[in-house]
């Protein structure tokens, strides 16, 4: 929604973050992207930087959920639930160990997730 009357600039800045928040490719794409990394959820595979990242099952579905919902933090309790299901039984601090072990494999682009005190993590790329 824009006001009248309206800058050509203003517009075309709305517009462009628009299009950012939506870019993660057509429906049932199974391609999620996000700066210099490439998941295919079909596919089961992670790129960065276009090299091929070998992360496990587990840490895939972890990216997988933090760049499904880019921006927006997510409990230990979210995470644990994406990536194991909701019928195991873990501790939140085996989540903590994966978020360590993902961001070390992912190297300047694990920083993009963030942790937020009190709450979890975040993908902030």
């Amino acid at each position: 929604y824009v006001t009248k009357p309206f800058s050509l600039r203003e517009l075309k800045l709305r517009i462009g973050a628009l299009l950012r928040r939506t870019a993660r490719g057509p429906v049932g794409s199974s391609l999620l992207v996000s700066g210099t990394i490439e998941v295919d959820t079909e596919a089961h595979t992670c790129r960065v930087d276009g090299e091929p990242c070998d992360l496990t099952v587990l840490e895939l579905k972890l990216l997988t959920a933090f760049l499904r919902a880019p921006g927006r933090a997510q409990t230990r309790t979210e995470l644990r639930t994406s990536a194991w299901g909701s019928s195991y039984r873990i501790g939140e601090r085996a989540v903590d160990t994966n978020i360590k072990r993902l961001r070390k494999k992912l190297g300047e682009a694990g920083d993009a997730i963030e942790t937020v005190r009190g709450v979890g993590y975040r993908w902030g790329g």
